[in-house]
């Protein structure tokens, strides 16, 4: 068992003077390829890593929930599971989601007691909200016997984030760490869920560096990015009423019609759009091990992301531009949503210690504070441990 496990279990028995009958743990994930693609009904290529939220939880008689998160300095909420509770603007928001969530749907979640830790960094482009979202929605799933299927948990952790907490994510966050696979990334189609499990070549590691500047995606601009696309689909329809979102829209599509957008939204459309292409060669590269194109598109994509898309920053630029200066690093680009957050790079393992070296070393000394540098692997979805 990990060290979180064994915190997330005695931070219970501390808290409770009692075993946690679940203990849980929901994967965070890394993007590789897809940026922005998933909210447009496209395609995305991520991995659910070794970084996860460990929920320790049990039943109780009481009719509430009863949340405390460790990683907070003990932050303890209590909150009726009959009807939906009130959100708070924090941590807690996120199982409160769910509450709403099941409630939604007539279903009644049972009363209990959990407490919560994670390893996956806060607000850092691995997804430590769909982390803690699909742990909370296993451990009541199962404590309630909803009988939910792993997709069903994902569109319920997605519908809670969209609605309650307010941010218009799509899919891939919660699918990710609901469906993950060791050993593979998946190749995912977000409209119709449809997902190919594409093998990661052994003797490769995923280098993910923080560059500690936060964002807070519900007061960022991260909607105004989905308007956007929304905004080219309607002017697209003049010309092309068959497509329903950009996934539809092909390179010649934009070429033939693209005087019809604002020229930042064509800008925003054109990423998403060769966005969905990378993504399917970076699948097709991966069944052929061919490291080499996958990382040139990594390189393309950032490109796209900063030009086009323009969610970059300065420090994820640095950070991308100084992995790819190391010999056996691939490719890397941004990951997650953007205006801060990670990076994330394809390296031989031999190359990683002067990756971190140089990643520390480059970002030192331009912005005068240390990244965070995460070797991370794939690993499996949501999953339930029982108590020792």
């Amino acid at each position: 068992m990990t060290t979180l496990y064994h915190r997330a279990v005695q931070g219970f028995r501390a808290r409770f003077l009692r075993e946690p009958e679940l203990v849980v743990r929901g994967p965070g994930r890394v993007n590789l390829l897809g940026g922005h693609t998933d909210y447009n009904e496209g395609f995305v290529l991520p991995v659910a890593v070794d970084r996860a939220a460990w929920v320790a939880v049990a039943a109780c008689r009481e009719p509430q929930a009863t949340l405390r998160a460790l990683d907070m300095g003990n932050d303890e909420v209590i909150f009726s599971v009959r009807r939906v509770p009130a959100s708070t603007g924090n941590w807690a928001d996120y199982p409160k989601s769910l509450v709403w969530a099941f409630l939604e749907r007539g279903l009644r979640p049972v009363s209990c007691e959990a407490v919560l830790t994670s390893d996956v960094p806060v607000g850092a482009g691995m997804s430590s909200s769909a982390a803690v979202e699909l742990a909370f929605a296993y451990a009541w799933n199962v404590l309630s016997g909803f009988g939910l299927t792993l997709d069903e948990l994902a569109l319920l952790s997605r519908q809670a984030e969209n609605e309650y907490v307010g941010v218009n994510c799509g899919i891939m966050d919660q699918l990710v760490s609901a469906c993950g696979r060791a050993g593979t990334a998946i190749a995912l189609d977000t409209r119709t869920l449809q997902r190919t499990y594409v093998p990661l070549p052994a003797g490769v590691a995923i280098v993910v560096a923080d560059s500690r500047v936060r964002r807070a995606l519900a007061s960022s601009e991260y909607n105004l990015r989905r308007a956007r696309c929304e905004q080219a689909v309607a002017l697209l329809q003049t010309q092309l009423p068959h497509i329903q979102a950009l996934r539809d829209v092909t390179p010649k599509d934009l070429q033939r019609y693209g005087s019809l957008l604002p020229d930042v939204v064509l800008r925003r459309a054109r990423h998403v759009v060769r966005e969905n292409i990378r993504v399917k060669q970076a699948a097709r590269a991966l069944h052929r091990g061919d490291l080499a194109t996958v990382g040139a598109l990594l390189k393309e994509g950032h490109r796209s992301l900063r030009d086009d898309y323009e969610v970059s920053a300065p420090e994820l630029d640095v950070l991308v531009e100084a992995a790819c200066e190391v010999p056996g690093c691939y490719g890397a680009r941004l990951t997650g949503a953007g205006f801060g957050g990670c990076s994330v790079a394809l390296a031989d393992e031999a190359a990683v210690p002067e990756l971190e070296t140089h990643l520390v070393e480059t970002y030192t000394a331009r912005f005068d504070k240390e990244p965070a540098v995460y070797v991370v692997y794939s690993a499996d979805g949501v999953a339930a441990v029982q108590a020792a």
